[in-house]
């Protein structure tokens, strides 16, 4: 669905499908019926596979599947010491806390720390993870659990997802939201949950233009704290430009219609989280396409995927993705010339393809580029052992980890309470 796994475009598809079904009357009728000709294009393929699965397993076996699946997969069942800070236009943002270990060794203090604490003994490094569009703080799971207790991290929901608030300006003065605005609400969480001290900055896809808006309006807390920066399966901009892996005429299609439709789905939402879940097979199709390129995934982990889009609420998509055309932030990455980078991709990621973030590595020349073979948007679920390893290598490169520490195995699934 969206630009965090089946991404915008295949949100819309399985709610234009549900809302055509549904029916209405007049334009409505006219504006799903024009939506569904256009994202069948996207939607074909993962409709082949869904009819191939019905003609070998019954519709009441995969709900039974994926019930199972929901009980025993343990993804984003990690908590921590929950907090609250509150954006400049009042919009409520949940956030937790993972304290270090109280027997941890203290982390290393590297030259630059020095450089901005002086002689002052520094407070711990803090790894603040923003998520991307349509997922929540649980999206970082493999990599929270093998950072427990090692560093101190922050996990955020961003306004309207997850446990944060639904935006004030979208629901009370219809206001767009804005990746400006994102920016403005991170700052806000880390003046509440990290007001002193060093930071990491973690972001995938709208996550990090998350972080590159706010490098963009707060040059000076880069500066002054920031000491690494993790960019994965993002962009700077010319979102515009890409194909999500569909012929140009498809494409054009899509793009024509869905800005309309989106709006128009958003005021029916009701109706279409209904339809939306009368479509959860071919839903579930077109998240696996837009989210994975291995064929091995674990299906607990393709269902985890599938649950934190399923719980993005559609009027929430249609105020998010006029912001994606809208994003450039290539100039504000200059404020990161002088700082350890990751650079982080899926080759085969259909959504923010890894030609975008080769473009942030060009601006970025001292930063590490990787490019994950066989991976798609989702990459820290889908390969989640390669990420947590170039960002312990990150960490260690900034102070923020001891050399000799010992990151915890990427698939621990402990659910103990931090200390």
């Amino acid at each position: 669905m969206s630009e965090s796994s089946a991404e915008v475009v295949a949100d819309v598809a399985s709610a234009a499908v549900a809302a055509s079904a549904a029916g209405a009357a007049g334009g409505w009728r006219r504006a799903t019926g024009i939506a569904g000709v256009a994202i069948g294009v996207v939607a074909a393929g993962a409709a082949a596979g869904v009819a191939l699965e019905r003609m070998t397993v019954g519709r009441g076996m995969r709900q039974k599947a994926r019930l199972a699946l929901d009980s025993a997969g343990p993804y984003g069942s990690l908590r921590g010491m929950p907090g609250k800070a509150f954006a400049d236009d009042g919009t409520e943002l949940y956030y937790e806390v993972d304290d270090l270990d109280a027997e941890a060794a203290p982390a290393a203090i590297g030259p630059r720390r020095r450089r901005l604490f002086g002689r002052k003994s520094p407070a711990p490094v803090t790894v603040v993870f923003s998520h991307g569009y349509c997922l929540s703080q649980d999206s970082w799971h493999f990599q929270r659990a093998a950072l427990r207790g090692v560093v101190r991290t922050v996990h955020w929901d961003q306004r309207s997802h997850g446990r944060s608030g639904r935006g004030v300006a979208q629901g009370r003065d219809d206001e767009p939201v804005t990746i400006e605005q994102l920016g403005r609400d991170l700052k806000a969480v880390i003046d509440a949950a990290a007001p002193e001290g060093a930071l990491v900055l973690v972001g995938h896809s709208m996550g990090g233009m998350t972080v590159m808006a706010l490098a963009d309006q707060y040059p000076e807390l880069i500066r002054e704290r920031v000491v690494g920066v993790a960019f994965v399966g993002t962009s700077s901009g010319r979102l515009g430009e890409v194909n999500y892996g569909l012929p140009v005429a498809g494409v054009n299609a899509v793009r024509r219609v869905l800005p309309g439709v989106l709006k128009a789905l958003g005021q029916r939402a009701e109706l279409v989280e209904k339809g939306r879940r009368a479509t959860a097979d071919l839903f579930a199709g077109i998240i696996k396409r837009y989210s994975f390129a291995s064929r091995d995934v674990d299906p607990a982990v393709a269902r985890f995927a599938e649950r934190m889009i399923e719980s993005t609420p559609i009027d929430v998509v249609a105020e998010y993705y006029p912001a994606f055309n809208d994003h450039d932030k290539t100039e504000a990455l200059v404020h990161f010339a002088d700082l350890p980078v990751l650079v982080l991709a899926g080759v085969q990621d259909l959504v923010t393809p890894s030609e975008h973030s080769e473009a942030i590595a060009d601006l970025l020349p001292d930063a590490e580029l990787v490019l994950v073979p066989d991976a798609g948007h989702l990459v820290m679920l889908e390969h989640p052992e390669v990420v947590t390893d170039r960002l312990a290598d990150l960490l260690t490169r900034t102070g923020a980890v001891p050399a000799g520490a010992t990151v915890k195995g990427y698939g621990s699934t402990s659910t103990a309470q931090p200390g």
